[in-house]
C-alpha cells in the first residue's frame, strides 16, 4: 500500500516579479536576473548547504503556487506556438498539469548570511516573487547536458527578440544591472504571443516599478516607468 505523501515547502524565492505577467517563459533566457532563495525556519541549517558552493548552477524545483486548478487538461496551448495549436501538456512546460511543480535551472552566484539565516543568491530565475521551492538540487554537467538532444516543436518555433528603446533616464532603483535585467525580459516580449496590436500599451511592475510599454514593427518602446 502507497504511503501518502505531502510536499513540504523548504523555501520561497524573492524576486523582481510581483505578478505573472512579465516573467521570462523559462529559466536562463535572461541571465542578469537576480533571485534569492530564503529557507523556511525548518529548513535553515547551514549543514544542509554544505559543499553546495561547490556547483555553479543548481535546479529549482518548484510549485506553480498561481496556476493550481481543480481539474487538469490533457492538450494545452504553449506560447511558443502562437497560443493558436494545442499539444499534450505533457509535452510543453504549461503549469497547467495534473501536479503543478515547475523545473528551472539557475546559476548560484553566491551564498549569503542574513538575518534569516544563509540565503542563496541566484541569477536566471523565471519565477515570481514568493514562489515555494520544494527542492533544491545541483546541475551536474556531465549528467544533465545532452548535447545532442532534440527539443520537439520549440526547435522549429522561431524564438523571437525585440528591440528596446528605454528612456534616457531611469529612476535610481532601475540603474545598472536592475536597468541591464530589465531590458532582457522586455528583449523577450512578455506579450501574449497571439497579441500583436500596435496601438496597445502593456505594463507589468518589475522590481517597485510599472513598466508601461507599446510595441510596434519589432520594436518595443517603453512608454513610462512609475514607482508603486
Amino acid at each position: 500500500m502507497e504511503k501518502a505523501f505531502t510536499p513540504k515547502i523548504i523555501a520561497r524565492i524573492r524576486t523582481d516579479f510581483p505578478a505573472k505577467f512579465g516573467i521570462p517563459r523559462q529559466s536562463g533566457l535572461v541571465p542578469s536576473l537576480e533571485g534569492r532563495i530564503v529557507f523556511e525556519p525548518e529548513y535553515r541549517n547551514p549543514d544542509a548547504l554544505r559543499g553546495i558552493e561547490g556547483y555553479s548552477h543548481l535546479w529549482l524545483i518548484w510549485l506553480f503556487s498561481e496556476a493550481m486548478l481543480d481539474k487538469w487538461s490533457p492538450t494545452v496551448r504553449p506560447p511558443r506556438l502562437g497560443g493558436n495549436e494545442r499539444m499534450g501538456v505533457f509535452a510543453t512546460r504549461s503549469p497547467f498539469r495534473p501536479n503543478p511543480i515547475g523545473l528551472s535551472c539557475v546559476k548560484l552566484e553566491r551564498i549569503e548570511r542574513t538575518e534569516d539565516g544563509d540565503t542563496l543568491l541566484v541569477s536566471g530565475a523565471d519565477l515570481m516573487d514568493g514562489t515555494p521551492i520544494l527542492d533544491i538540487k545541483p546541475y551536474l554537467a556531465y549528467a544533465d547536458a545532452i548535447p545532442d538532444a532534440r527539443g520537439g516543436f520549440t526547435d522549429t518555433a522561431a524564438r523571437r527578440y525585440l528591440k528596446v528603446v528605454m528612456p534616457d533616464a531611469l529612476p535610481d532603483g532601475l540603474s545598472g544591472e536592475k536597468a541591464s535585467a530589465l531590458r532582457g525580459v522586455l528583449s523577450e516580449d512578455p506579450r501574449p504571443r497571439y497579441q500583436s496590436d500596435p496601438d496597445r500599451v502593456y505594463g507589468f511592475v518589475f522590481s517597485g516599478y510599472e513598466v508601461k510599454f507599446s510595441v510596434s514593427d519589432g520594436v518595443l518602446t517603453v512608454k513610462d516607468i512609475t514607482k508603486v
